[in-house]
């Protein structure tokens, strides 16, 4: 496990330090900010876009097609994606969900790997030396989900 310093730039928004020297264009997920999904994307050593949209209840509907729109109006094309990284701790059960599966199903269709790092330290996970397989990020979750209803007991 390596740790990750995070740094400031003058926009208010702070950064992983991975996120700033990385040699290859990669896609950054977090939707674990309580409404909000924020996506970065970066080409070397430029921040090419980012977009940080309110999606309360609706981050499933509006995450894939927030990527496509950026992708679009920048002219790129997300087959030039070497790496999805995505945060995968904190959060709503339902929302780290999201970020999660979708970095996952994006990295296995584009077959590049996808890591995941925890929001609160900024930790990277799981560096490998070989890149060329994809890797499952697993969501890392702080309490059991609580999303079914409880079974009543008729007596």
């Amino acid at each position: 496990i390596i740790f990750i310093r995070i740094l400031f730039i003058p926009n208010k928004v702070a950064l992983p330090y991975f996120l700033l020297y990385n040699k290859f264009m990669f896609l950054y997920i977090n939707t674990t900010l309580e409404h909000d999904i924020e996506i970065i994307i970066k080409d070397k050593d430029k921040i090419i876009a980012r977009k940080k949209i309110t999606a309360t209840f609706k981050q499933a509907e509006k995450l894939l097609p927030m990527i496509d729109r950026l992708f679009r109006q920048r002219g790129l094309t997300i087959k030039n994606l070497k790496r999805i990284i995505v945060t995968n701790q904190g959060g709503s059960f339902t929302s780290l969900r999201i970020g999660v599966i979708t970095a996952n199903a994006l990295g296995y269709a584009l077959g590049i790997p996808v890591k995941g790092i925890i929001s609160a330290g900024q930790k990277l996970k799981k560096i490998r030396k070989n890149y060329k397989k994809f890797d499952i990020v697993k969501p890392a979750y702080h309490k059991a989900p609580n999303i079914t209803v409880k079974k009543r007991v008729t007596i």
